[in-house]
């Protein structure tokens, strides 16, 4: 092997070699982006970007116990490795003897493209989509709308080695589509935004036309009170919620008695019933579309990740089954300390169960309520309830017997995700879709609409 090579496999391959620690991951993650921006109807910029980002986990054993040390660097070569791994082994050294310590995974059978180059995204990606997309800017200004918006294409190839002897590959694609429209007045503005693997599955023609609707809803303005409403959420606004859901399901904390999933007098809400409706929430590597890891690739231990799992296989999960609380995200040392079994985190959720409903037909079954468009914004209040706060964005419409009469004022809400199951009386058909709030952290969801009698709006917001 050249001592200068660039070749991921062979990179985490020196590394091993260099390690002097009782136990060594490395994790190379080679990252290709493209992208394209456009304002008033017109491309604006566009570009390709690559790079490389190396992560040494050093693990060490000492008369107390083991301690781990974690570096990660950007731009590495063959010429940088000794130094990297020396500062990790440094850090383990120095460190006190890491809780979630075990023995690292082994007898996992190696990927056996784990010696192929990474795959990289190119400006080809969008070779259908962005014709499609200059069709759309004549349609819209053709209509008096401006566009507003980007594309952008990911691809991350990650390569694991471990010295137990893992060798393990993944290939991520990741694709966000958003765009705005706005009147030429900029009084009025909508969203709408999608998630793809290869932008082969979205229509910048659809969207447009999704947009221009909106837009039209709303030349008449209606004011409303904070208050609370019936409400349609959307699965984007779905996805929002129950993401952050599953972000505050670590099974320790619960035990503990921090969290919403806290059982009063001690241990965990799993097995509880939390909604009526025949609900399942749930997380698959192999889920097709919104494909995803199957094992883990923990970059640093946290409360719901821990950096000796590295490579644990990954198998379909459900977090909530039918209605009731099936698991919360386990390492095998929070499981170990519950009780309950391993289920690590997946970088997918699923909620399927409803019926088969569009969410234009839920508003045609709507005798009066509220149709949202997004969220943002959303924080955390209460850990004990889950509740969250946030605001409604660009487009609330209200609906009366059946039909969008006009746009209404935006608000702030505060609601609980796990409340808003137990109170949604009705699930519409599922569908991939783009979560606004965390798509920087989570795009691979699949939500239906959620009709909920009595959305908390606590207060009129002056955002668009």
């Amino acid at each position: 092997m050249s001592p200068r090579t660039n070749k991921p496999h062979e990179i985490v391959e020196r590394a091993l070699e260099l390690s002097t620690a009782d136990g060594c991951v490395v994790i190379a993650d080679e990252q290709s982006t493209a992208n394209l921006r456009w304002a008033g109807n017109a491309l604006t910029t566009n570009g390709v970007t690559r790079g490389r980002t190396l992560t040494v986990i050093a693990t060490v054993d000492g008369k107390e116990g083991t301690a781990s040390g974690v570096v990660s660097r950007s731009a590495v070569t063959t010429d940088d490795l000794e130094p990297l791994v020396r500062a990790a082994e440094d850090t383990a050294r120095g460190a006190a003897p890491a809780e979630d310590a075990g023995p690292l995974v082994s007898g996992v059978p190696h990927s056996p493209d784990f010696t192929d180059a990474p795959a990289e995204t190119s400006s080809a990606v969008f070779a259908d989509f962005a014709p499609a997309l200059g069709e759309s800017f004549a349609r819209a200004h053709a209509g008096g709308r401006e566009l507003y918006g980007f594309a952008n294409h990911e691809l991350v190839s990650s390569y694991l080695g471990t010295s137990t002897g893992l060798r393990l590959r993944h290939d991520q694609p990741n694709g966000t589509l958003e765009v705005n429209a706005k009147s030429p007045d900029r009084t009025r503005s909508a969203w709408a935004g999608r998630s793809t693997r290869d932008f082969k599955d979205v229509d910048p023609g659809a969207l447009d036309a999704e947009l221009a609707q909106r837009l039209d809803w709303a030349r008449r303005r209606i004011e409303l009170p904070a208050g609370r409403y019936e409400t349609l959420l959307p699965p984007t606004a779905v996805a929002d919620l129950l993401i952050y859901q599953l972000w505050s399901s670590a099974a320790r904390d619960a035990a503990e008695g921090r969290t919403v999933f806290s059982r009063p007098g001690g241990g965990t809400r799993v097995g509880e019933r939390l909604t009526e409706l025949p609900l399942t929430l749930r997380s698959d590597p192999n889920e097709p579309g919104l494909e995803s890891a199957p094992f883990v690739l923990a970059h640093a231990s946290g409360d719901s990740a821990s950096v000796f799992d590295n490579g644990l296989p990954l198998t379909a999960t459900d977090w909530v089954r039918e209605g009731e609380l099936a698991r919360l995200t386990t390492t095998r040392h929070s499981a170990g300390l519950t009780g309950l079994p391993v289920a690590p985190a997946i970088d997918n959720l699923i909620l399927d169960g409803g019926e088969d409903r569009s969410l234009d037909e839920m508003v045609a079954a709507t005798g009066r309520g509220l149709l949202l468009t997004c969220l943002w914004y959303i924080r955390e209040v209460d850990p004990a309830t889950l509740l969250l706060t946030g605001l409604t964005r660009d487009g609330v419409y209200l609906v009366e017997d059946g039909e969008v009469v006009g746009e209404v004022n935006n608000f702030r809400f505060n609601e609980s995700p796990v409340d808003l199951l137990g109170r949604a009386v009705e699930a519409g058909r599922t569908e991939k879709t783009l979560p606004r709030e965390w798509s920087d952290w989570f795009t691979r969801a699949a939500m239906p609409a959620l009709r909920v009698p009595d959305f908390n709006m606590s207060s009129v917001s002056q955002g668009v």
